[in-house]
C-alpha cells in the first residue's frame, strides 16, 4: 500500500481550515491540523478522528517565530514528508478607513497574515520535494486590481501575501514545488460572518482541488473557483 499524502494546515481548528482538513482527510490524506489554541485544536482533531480519519494536532501560532520552529521540530519527529502546506491562519482586526489606520494593528495584521506564512514556509520547506504544493489562503480584498476601502489593514496584508506567493513561486519553480494564493470568496465563517453569501463547502473547493488534483505546473497564480484571477 502506498503511503498517504500529507498535508499541514495552519489556523485549522474552525472555519475554512477545519473544513479543508476534513475534506482532505476524506480523500485519504494524513492530516496535521495546527492551531494556536491547544484546547480548540485538540477538540477539532478528536471530532475528526471519531470519523476514522488519520489526523494529528500540532500547536502552532504563526505570529510567533519560536512557535513555528517548535512546530517544525515536532513535525520532523513524525518522520514523513510534507506534500501540501496550507497557510490558512489569518486575522481581521480593523473596521476603520485608511485615514484612521492604527500602525500597531497594521503590524499585527502583517505579522499574522504575511510574515507568518513566510516563516512557516521557510521552516517547513525542508520537508517538501518535487511535486509538492504550497497554498496561501488569501482574499479578494488583497486584489490590487480591484481594491477598495474595505478593511485596509487586512487588505494590505493580503496583497502582501500575494506578493509572497509570487516570490516563492519564482524561486521554487526549479524545484517543481508549486506555490499559489487562493481567493475562497466571502464565506460563512466566524470571520466572514453570517451575512456571507458563500457556504463553507464552496469556499474550500479550490483549496482542496489544488491540494489533490490540480497540475503541479499551475504555480504563481491566484485562482478562485478553479479559475485564475487577475492580481
Amino acid at each position: 500500500m502506498n503511503n498517504p499524502k500529507t498535508v499541514l494546515v495552519t489556523g485549522a481548528n474552525r472555519g475554512i481550515g477545519l473544513e479543508v482538513c476534513k475534506q482532505l482527510a476524506e480523500l485519504g490524506f494524513k492530516v496535521f491540523l495546527t492551531a494556536r489554541n491547544v484546547h480548540a485544536g485538540e477538540h477539532a482533531v478528536a471530532k475528526l478522528k471519531s470519523n476514522g480519519h488519520d489526523i494529528h494536532f500540532i500547536e502552532l501560532d504563526v505570529s510567533k517565530e519560536e512557535s513555528i520552529k517548535t512546530a517544525s521540530q515536532k513535525f520532523s519527529q513524525v518522520d514523513v514528508g510534507l506534500n501540501v502546506l496550507v497557510n490558512n491562519a489569518a486575522i481581521l482586526i480593523d473596521d476603520t478607513n485608511i485615514f484612521n489606520a492604527n500602525t500597531e494593528l497594521l503590524i499585527k495584521s502583517l505579522n499574522t497574515n504575511t510574515f507568518g506564512p513566510v516563516n512557516v514556509i521557510n521552516n517547513f520547506l525542508k520537508f517538501m520535494n518535487k511535486g509538492c504544493r504550497i497554498i496561501n489562503v488569501s482574499s479578494g480584498a488583497g486584489l490590487i486590481s480591484n481594491m477598495i476601502s474595505y478593511a485596509p489593514l487586512y487588505s494590505i496584508s493580503k496583497a502582501a501575501l500575494n506578493a509572497v506567493t509570487k516570490q516563492f513561486a519564482s524561486v521554487l519553480a526549479g524545484k517543481k514545488i508549486a506555490v499559489n494564493s487562493v481567493d475562497p470568496g466571502w464565506v460563512k465563517t466566524d470571520m466572514g460572518g453570517r451575512g456571507a453569501p458563500r457556504p463553507l463547502s464552496k469556499g474550500v473547493e479550490t483549496i482542496v482541488w489544488l491540494a489533490s488534483e490540480a497540475p503541479i505546473d499551475l504555480t504563481g497564480k491566484f485562482p478562485k473557483d478553479k479559475r485564475e484571477v487577475e492580481w
